[in-house]
């Protein structure tokens, strides 16, 4: 696998704040940023693009992303064709493909765009996607934590290793977040459920918390983790924990919930496949 981290842009805000952060994510983990531009091959004529004209896209984010991180090494890389179907096969190698949220064509209602959504669904690689327009936004506090969804009944190895990775660079703490529902007896019973027996089956899926992070506990002793079983839905779990992340880590097996925190996201989130 090569080992590169590819970042899509277009004309827009969102992508060039993507740009940014797939750059200093590059520069963290030490690998060159390769930003791509897919142009359809039905697009406008180039010379009704200005300042922005397909054919100069990357240079000029290559150029800006230079001028923030001196240190960076960035290669522009011009394509055509479907943007889903050309980024999805550049980025069959790559250690991350980061996106804005939504593309330049995007209805500024929708949240998450087609583009996005499509490569969440299925990219073979991790897919971060950026919120914001501005370098840097995210929300206050400890903006360098992680924070990790995890189904502990079943849990997507690869996801795990990909946030424990994140926060061993970052030096920061990992949240692991387990969101679990009553078992199904519980709503067949005509009274409101004891709270011994709420606490019971708290408790179990406690342990199944722990036993699914001991071995990534031994293989990261430096990482700092705290465990947190949450009687929510998961994505509510995850908007409300990742307050103060800098980067939600969840596995595409999840399915609806990746794209249902998607839209409440104010942080980048990393959707890995596997």
């Amino acid at each position: 696998m090569e080992r590169v981290i590819i970042t899509g842009v277009d004309r827009s805000a969102r992508s060039r704040a993507a740009a940014d952060w797939a750059a200093r994510e590059a520069l963290l983990r030490g690998l060159p940023l390769r930003v791509v531009h897919v142009s359809p091959p039905d697009g406008p004529d180039p010379a009704e693009q200005w300042p922005y004209r397909p054919e100069t896209v990357v240079d000029r984010v290559v150029a800006e992303l230079a001028d923030r991180h001196p240190a960076l090494t960035a290669q522009g890389v011009n394509l055509t064709g479907v943007p889903v179907s050309a980024l999805r096969t550049t980025a069959a190698d790559a250690e991350l493909l980061v996106l804005g949220l939504r593309g330049e064509g995007s209805h500024p209602r929708i949240s998450v765009g087609s583009t996005a959504t499509a490569l969440v669904r299925a990219c073979e690689r991790p897919v971060v996607l950026v919120p914001g327009t501005l370098a840097g936004d995210g929300p206050l506090g400890r903006a360098d934590g992680v924070t990790l969804g995890i189904d502990a009944r079943n849990p997507a190895g690869a996801a795990v290793g990909l946030s424990f990775e994140a926060a061993r660079l970052r030096h920061a703490r990992l949240h692991a977040v387990h969101a679990w529902t009553l078992p199904p007896q519980a709503a067949e019973r005509p009274f409101p459920v004891l709270e011994e027996d709420r606490a019971m089956w708290e408790d179990d899926e406690v342990q199944r918390l722990s036993d699914a992070l001991r071995p990534w506990r031994g293989k990261y002793p430096e990482v700092d983790v705290l465990e947190d079983v949450v009687l929510l839905a998961p994505e509510v779990a995850l908007v409300h924990a990742a307050g103060n992340s800098g980067l939600i880590v969840v596995g595409r097996r999840s399915g609806d919930v990746a794209l249902a925190l998607l839209r409440h996201a104010v942080c980048p989130v990393a959707v890995v496949p596997g």
